[in-house]
């Protein structure tokens, strides 16, 4: 990180209940963030670990634990798999298109849709249009959407940031009721072969915990890189993979 990074204010959230390891306390360590701080700051805190939402960035300081790991793909020596290849198959209908980072009642319909059939425990899952419209519009980065259609109906969203070295996915949702398609896996592949495209060498895939079942499929995407107390290193393989 550079001396503008190190000169600016950073808060620590209060303690919470972790929504992801029973028993353990989530705390994180924030910093507001607006478009006039700049690309090259926005990329330097992300790849020391820090995530966006809305107007700020964070990152897990959890009282005893380091269960969250950055984690990104490393584009250019990625291979699809053969079961990837078979995602992409079965999507190659689909349509993709990009644009400024806008919401639209289409988008809230199935996010709402999405929310109620894989995460209807969580905070988001309340969220009203406006607040929807917050998380979507409040860019403070190259932000962009993805809309993802079959046969011109929404089935795909993701929310997109463009960093100096790579993309980073914010928040992607699917149509439920089209599990066979893999969507999540599918948008995931888009991303990577896009960042190829576009001559950047990341997709950062946000934090992973080993031996969470939610956070398992990020692991699949090889080769890996996990953020240690070094520095980027390579995850080991068969690292997060076991059922």
């Amino acid at each position: 990180m550079n001396e503008k990074t190190l000169s600016r204010s950073f808060y620590a959230t209060q303690p919470g209940p972790c929504p992801y390891l029973p028993g353990r306390v989530e705390q994180r360590i924030v910093t507001p963030f607006s478009l006039d701080d700049g690309p090259a700051l926005f990329d330097s805190l992300n790849q020391a670990g820090f995530r966006r939402s809305h107007g700020f960035l964070y990152r897990p300081a959890c009282p005893g634990c380091h269960a969250c790991v950055p984690v990104r793909v490393i584009v250019d020596r990625f291979v699809p798999s053969r079961r990837f290849r078979r995602v992409e198959k079965r999507n190659s209908d689909l349509v993709a298109t990009c644009a400024p980072a806008v919401s639209s009642d289409e988008q809230y319909d199935l996010f709402k849709r999405y929310l109620e059939a894989r995460h209807d425990d969580g905070g988001m899952a309340r969220m009203n249009r406006d607040e929807y419209a917050e998380l979507v519009e409040r860019a403070t980065a190259e932000t962009f959407i993805v809309e993802f259609r079959l046969a011109g109906a929404l089935v795909a969203v993701a929310l997109t940031d463009r960093l100096l070295s790579g993309l980073s996915g914010v928040y992607t949702f699917f149509d439920p009721d089209l599990a066979a398609r893999s969507l999540g896996t599918y948008t995931i592949l888009w991303h990577i072969a896009e960042a190829a495209r576009a001559g950047l060498p990341f997709f950062y895939l946000g934090y992973w915990i080993d031996g969470t079942r939610k956070m398992r499929y990020k692991t699949q995407f090889r080769p890996i890189e996990q953020l240690t107390a070094t520095g980027w290193r390579p995850l080991p393989p068969g690292t997060g993979t076991a059922a």
